[in-house]
């Protein structure tokens, strides 16, 4: 049975000043990143109703800067427009075995020092560490390249193991796909979850995947109808996580045996039913966290976990924080926002 909750709070309106984000341009880039930036914080969306960013390409030496595929992007900023901005991206570096240019190192310690927020994606955590902004602080970046950082600078904690790690000023994501959960995920603690939520749908992605999400599972793709009933058990799930859900339920939706649907299911989704339904109401619990005053207790029972106990253990797990402090963070957001 679903646990009511009161009416979600109403969000406060955002700032009248948008917020300006900067994203730095490099010779012989690949575009995917830098669109995913200009995607999320460059398009007006005048629709979700709050004051959204200003964005400005930069590059090292304002101009024309050559890119993947024979064409060129021209930007009429340079570092002094990148490190200027409240936040900052770095979508890459030239060369990960190479040294990382001191213009960019310099623009990004001034930034820092100034308390602007910065962000890598992908291997644009070797320009923040290079600058000295990841010492001592746990960092990510593709998986491919996590044991060159750790190499190259052994004071990172680097995990390589997840999607994005947000260190508060400073935030690092893997592999490019990643850089839009981090981009999300800043809309979310900027804005809150609806609007962040309605950029995902806009983009036709997930509205949030957590930063503590591995960053790919060695599973095959299979191509069986058992599979297709895994995929249908899963829907039902989502639509009644208040509800008990065991193996035996899952399996008898999916017309499987209890053996047979745990080795289909594991072979579709690379986990165990249990653990993918304990993350399904962690990750549902985020937004009666981000938009309602009601206990943990209450949120906890109306995403199905039995005890708040269980639910704060689960969610420490897999979130790295607590519900209270999680709820905290994202209302400190939404008030310095308004």
């Amino acid at each position: 049975m679903s646990v009511p909750l009161p009416a979600p709070a109403v969000p406060r309106p955002g700032a009248a000043r948008r917020r300006t984000v900067s994203v730095l341009a490099y010779a012989g880039m690949s575009v995917f990143e830098t669109g995913i930036v200009t995607e999320v914080f460059g398009l007006p969306r005048p629709e979700l109703g709050v004051p959204w960013y200003e964005l400005a390409v930069c590059a090292e030496r304002p101009g024309p800067v050559p890119v993947i595929g024979g064409a060129a992007l021209s930007t009429p900023h340079g570092l002094d427009d990148f490190a200027a901005a409240e936040t900052l991206i770095v979508p890459g570096v030239p060369d990960v075995d190479g040294p990382v240019s001191p213009g960019v190192v310099a623009a990004l310690r001034a930034a820092h020092g100034r308390g602007a927020r910065i962000l890598s994606i992908c291997s644009g955590a070797f320009a923040l560490a290079a600058a000295g902004l990841l010492d001592g602080r746990r960092a990510t970046t593709h998986w491919r390249y996590a044991d060159r950082l750790r190499r190259r600078h052994p004071a990172v904690r680097v995990d390589p193991d997840v999607l994005y790690i947000d260190e508060g000023q400073v935030l690092t994501s893997a592999g490019s796909a990643a850089g839009l959960d981090l981009c999300l995920h800043v809309v979310r603690r900027d804005h809150g979850a609806a609007v962040a939520n309605a950029v995902a749908r806009r983009l036709v992605v997930p509205p949030h995947r957590e930063g503590g999400q591995a960053q790919f599972v060695e599973t095959p793709v299979v191509d069986d109808p058992r599979d297709a009933r895994v995929a249908r058990s899963v829907d039902w799930a989502l639509a009644h996580l208040a509800e008990p859900v065991t193996v035996a339920v899952l399996a008898r939706n999916a017309h499987l045996s209890e053996r047979s649907y745990l080795r289909h299911f594991a072979r579709a989704t690379g986990t165990t039913p249990i653990r993918w339904l304990i993350g399904q109401r962690v990750r549902a619990s985020l937004a009666l966290l981000e938009t309602s005053d009601a206990p943990v207790e209450r949120i906890a029972r109306a995403v199905g976990f039995e005890t708040a106990v269980t639910y704060r253990h689960h969610f420490a797990r897999i979130m790295r924080t607590s519900p209270t402090a999680y709820r905290r963070a994202f209302r400190t957001a939404a008030s310095s926002a308004g």
